[in-house]
């Protein structure tokens, strides 16, 4: 039934989803118009609330640029290829390599966001070239992982609440994760997601005859270990090892330090910080290194040039009050019972134009909690429903693929038909969790 399902949603989404930077300019037109229709905002204020925030992502522009660049500086490292390659022979047939991926990518997503994008898409093109699967259909699996990185250990609005001081512990204290990331019903939940979404994966595997295959050859190799032939004093530096190991292992040690030492915990810069050096040390010499980053940054266009239109929404639907709006439609409709599902409904939503989760919260926060203490629901799983409605709706809003969509040489239009069938089975997995499960 999913195989039937998934055949008209694939052909629907490649032929009327575009690419991801014609969804950000719409998407921008949309937010523009709700603000200026339904908030009353002058055209003059949305422009300025658009042109002021255009560049408030930069800094997390660059860390997600990292994140493709260093992950895959680090898996095209000889070492990083091998044992993928090992774990690719372990799959065997095309129904194994499509669980197998979906496995990869929702445990690396759980432990954290930005290693899972990166090694699902890595291990999904090795897995390529040793099996002859639907290769659209592989890559939207490792993605489709990412859908539980929300419930896991770098879940940034449970972390948030967990943090003294936060911007709402004035409101509800300090949230533990026991209450939130390791409460019964988001384990549940994050359980049933490792079981239903490899089998539907699996059930979504096209006949030969619809598959679309990659030529293992045309996919990216990464530089072989050849010994260089050397003719200039400079390449005596550039192929030097001491160099890189008196660089990379400090860096290795300054991680130790960080978790052993101080305690410190996983954060996007510091998944940056250990896929890089990682990287330096296991490619063992400059040259290696710099020509595995010249295969890296080729896909980085897309993080460039669509973040700072994303910010730029955002922008527009914060300061205009729209996102406010949507969250307070949802919550008028609600009682102590419901409000988890409206707040993960109303986070889905709102998550299409401002795709960030420490951001969504901020805009949902101020709407949800004062309505949770009002209606007497459960703070800790309102929290958590914003926290998975922001996960959910990744499966459609393009903007988190870039980064796996660069690495696999895909367009969002190939992937988005299959996370269209994922997006209504993990809802519905997610809202009866959210609603059911004490």
């Amino acid at each position: 039934m999913l195989k039937t399902l998934s055949r008209p949603a694939v052909k629907l989404v490649e032929r009327y989803l575009p690419d991801p930077y014609i969804f950000v300019l719409l998407l921008t037109l949309i937010a523009a118009a709700a603000a200026i229709g339904v908030e009353r905002q002058t055209p003059l204020a949305v422009l300025r609330f658009w042109g002021d925030g255009f560049w408030n992502l930069l800094s997390f522009s660059m860390q997600m640029l990292l994140v493709l660049v260093a992950g895959f500086m680090l898996a095209s490292s000889p070492p990083v290829r091998r044992q993928l390659a090992r774990l690719a022979t372990r799959a065997g047939t095309p129904a194994r390599a499509i669980v197998l991926v979906t496995l990869v990518s929702l445990a690396a997503s759980w432990i954290n966001w930005g290693f899972g994008l990166v090694v699902g898409a890595l291990f999904a093109k090795e897995l390529a070239r040793q099996i002859r699967v639907d290769y659209r259909l592989l890559i939207a699996s490792a993605y489709s992982g990412f859908v539980v990185w929300h419930g896991g250990l770098a879940g940034s609005i449970p972390l948030v609440i967990a943090t003294e001081g936060h911007f709402t512990a004035d409101q509800i204290g300090v949230v533990p994760t026991g209450e939130t990331i390791f409460s019964l019903f988001n384990l549940a939940i994050v359980v049933a997601l490792f079981i239903a979404v490899p089998l539907v994966n699996r059930a979504m595997l096209p006949d030969d005859a619809d598959s679309v295959y990659v030529d293992p050859e045309r996919l990216d190799t990464p530089a072989g270990e050849e010994r260089p032939v050397i003719t200039r004093p400079a390449e005596h530096l550039e192929n030097s090892k001491t160099l890189a190991w008196l660089v990379g292992i400090p860096g290795l040690l300054f991680l130790l330090d960080h978790f052993l030492l101080r305690g410190g915990g996983l954060n996007l810069n510091i998944v940056n910080f250990l896929f890089l050096f990682l990287a330096i040390v296991l490619h063992r010499t400059p040259r290696r290194l710099l020509d595995s980053l010249h295969e890296a940054i080729k896909g980085g266009a897309g993080i460039v040039i669509q973040f700072p239109f994303y910010a730029g929404i955002m922008a527009i639907m914060v300061q205009s009050g729209l996102a406010q709006t949507l969250s307070e439609g949802f919550v008028s409709i609600a009682n102590a019972d419901t409000l988890p599902f409206w707040s993960f409904i109303s986070a889905g939503v709102v998550n299409l134009f401002v795709p960030s989760g420490g951001g969504q919260w901020a805009v949902q926060a101020p709407v949800m909690l004062p309505a949770a203490q009002a209606l007497g629901a459960d703070i800790p799983r309102i929290a958590m429903a914003v926290a998975w409605g922001d996960a959910w709706t990744n499966l459609l809003q393009p903007f988190w693929a870039l980064p796996v969509l660069a690495i696999a040489g895909l367009k969002a239009k190939d992937i988005m038909g299959f996370c269209l069938i994922q997006l209504v089975v993990t809802g519905v997995i997610i809202a009866l969790g959210l609603s059911f499960i004490p």
